[in-house]
């Protein structure tokens, strides 16, 4: 079932729902949670902060969502609670990775501020900040792909999708800031000429004021049809 819309859930954190996916293999006490994210490399997808953990399992037991499973003795050493999901967590961990993979959420990535507000520099200098950018998006790039052959050594690739979907949006972006660093070097993008204007003279060109007056496009949900008054 594809989902319509993401709801607001009780635990925000995407750390609960990697707690609950590993649960609803097998009961696990906490430590263990955190010694498998590490070793099918949950880390590079999922913000994970080790030390706040158990607190991420108390949350989820809170709301009914994990259940102790089990309390472990084994000789002097110290008590080990396992937990499970619940039925109720089993259907929150549902629901919410519908709504990750079937839901576009916007997620307003810091980079797209930067571009959208970038008219405050000179072109110039936005050359030389995209060409640094692009730089350091190939070495992560390479980064990634020695991880992935790593990954394949070891782990299944259903394991690992996500590290490769990383290395597909980093190689996207490093191919669209070639192509715009192009347009700006050739002269051919779209506003060059205002944008030079506006640094040499300190002031932006008539034809930038004229949009001012213009209809704003709705680019949420009417297709970028132009909202009337």
């Amino acid at each position: 079932m594809v989902a319509m819309g993401a709801k607001r859930r009780k635990l925000g954190n995407p750390l609960a729902l990697a707690v609950m996916a590993l649960l609803s293999e097998r009961p696990m006490h906490p430590y263990q949670i955190a010694q498998t994210l590490r070793q099918r490399g949950k880390e590079n997808s999922v913000k994970i902060n080790f030390g706040s953990l158990y607190t991420v399992v108390q949350n989820l037991e809170k709301h009914g969502f994990v259940e102790v499973a089990e309390v472990q003795r084994q000789g002097n050493r110290p008590e080990r609670t396992l937990y499970g999901l619940t039925s109720a967590g089993h259907e929150e961990m549902l629901e919410w990775m519908a709504d990750l993979l079937a839901v576009p959420a916007r997620e307003f990535p810091l980079f797209e501020t930067g571009l959208s507000l970038m008219g405050v520099l000179p072109p110039d200098e936005v050359t030389s900040l995209l060409e640094d950018r692009l730089s350091a998006l190939r070495v992560q790039a390479a980064g990634i792909r020695g991880v992935l052959e790593q990954l394949y050594g070891t782990l299944p690739r259903l394991f690992v999708i996500e590290t490769e979907f990383q290395l597909h949006m980093i190689e996207a972006e490093e191919t669209w800031v070639q192509g715009f660093l192009k347009e700006i070097g050739e002269g051919s993008l779209s506003g060059l000429d205002g944008w030079r204007t506006l640094h040499e003279t300190g002031r932006p060109p008539p034809e930038w004021q004229e949009l001012e007056h213009e209809q704003p496009l709705d680019t949420e949900g009417e297709g970028g049809r132009s909202r009337k008054p």
